[in-house]
C-alpha cells in the first residue's frame, strides 16, 4: 500500500474540452447552470462522502460557484465534512497551452478565481492549483506562483496525453519550471506509462490497468505526506445508474 492524495475534479458536462476553452476541439456548451447529469452525480458523491468520512480535496472551477444549485450543494457539504478542502481548477475550464502564450489572461484569470474561490471556502480553502484538462505548459508555472498558488497538480506524465505540455510536449519541462518557480508538484498516478485517473477509469483500454493500481492505494494523506496523486470527477458517480464508486479499498 502507498499513501495516496485523493482529488476530485467538479467539471461539469459544459466544461469538456468539446464544449468549451479549447482552440479547435470545442463546439459550443451544452447547457447553462448545473446538468441533469451532474445532479445526480452530486447526489451519488455526497452519499458517498457520507458513508466513507474520506479525506480529499476538491478542484473547483470558480465559474461554477455563480450558479445557485452548485454553490449550495457544496456550501452544504463543506458545513458537514470538514476533512474536504478545496483548491482551483481554474476560473473557467480554458485549456491555456493550447493557446499561444498569454501571461497577462491567465495571471488576471488565476487572481479572480483565488479571490472567488477563498471568499466562498474560507477555512477549506488552500493555493493549490490544477489546470483545466491537464494542459499545462513550462511558461504557465512562474504565473501560477505569481498568482500566490503553493502547489500545483495537473501534470499527468504519460507519454499518451505529452501534447497538452505545450509546443515542446514534454513534461519534464514542465516539472522542471514547476520547480524552478518554487511551486510544489504533484503528477498524478500513471502505470506502465498509462495514465490511471479521470477518464482513464472508464476508457475500456486502459480502466483494467487503473483499477488494479488503485486496489492498492491507501492510505489517504494530504499531499505533504504522499507518494501518490489521484483523481476523479464528480460526474463519475453519476455512471450506472449513480451507483459508481472509486475502485479504492475503502468499502
Amino acid at each position: 500500500m502507498r499513501p495516496v492524495w485523493l482529488t476530485v475534479d467538479t467539471d461539469d458536462l459544459r466544461h469538456t474540452p468539446s464544449s468549451q476553452g479549447h482552440p479547435t476541439r470545442s463546439k459550443g456548451t451544452t447547457h447553462e447552470g448545473t446538468s441533469p447529469e451532474m445532479k445526480l452525480a452530486m447526489k451519488s458523491f455526497r452519499e458517498w462522502l457520507d458513508r466513507t468520512q474520506v479525506s480529499l480535496t476538491m478542484f473547483v472551477i470558480a465559474d461554477q460557484l455563480d450558479d445557485g444549485y452548485f454553490a449550495t450543494w457544496l456550501k452544504d457539504l463543506l458545513e458537514n465534512h470538514d476533512q474536504v478542502t478545496i483548491a482551483c481548477h481554474g476560473l473557467t475550464h480554458k485549456c491555456w497551452s493550447a493557446y499561444p502564450k498569454d501571461e497577462e489572461g491567465f495571471l488576471a484569470a488565476l487572481v479572480e478565481a483565488d479571490v472567488k474561490l477563498h471568499k466562498f471556502a474560507k477555512d477549506a480553502w488552500r493555493p493549490w492549483f490544477r489546470a483545466p484538462a491537464g494542459y499545462i505548459a513550462p511558461w504557465m508555472a512562474p504565473i501560477i506562483a505569481k498568482a500566490g498558488f503553493e502547489l500545483d497538480s495537473s501534470v499527468n506524465p504519460s507519454w499518451i496525453v505529452r501534447k497538452k505540455a505545450g509546443p515542446w510536449k514534454d513534461w519534464n519541462a514542465v516539472l522542471k519550471a514547476l520547480k524552478d518557480s518554487g511551486l510544489v508538484s504533484r503528477p498524478w498516478l500513471c502505470k506502465f506509462g498509462l495514465p490511471t485517473c479521470g477518464p482513464a477509469l472508464s476508457i475500456p483500454i486502459l480502466r483494467n490497468n487503473a483499477r488494479r493500481v488503485w486496489k492498492k492505494l491507501g492510505p489517504f494523506v494530504l499531499p505533504d505526506e504522499t507518494e501518490e496523486t489521484v483523481y476523479w470527477h464528480v460526474l463519475d458517480h453519476g455512471r450506472k445508474n449513480g451507483t459508481w464508486k472509486p475502485p479504492l479499498m475503502i468499502e
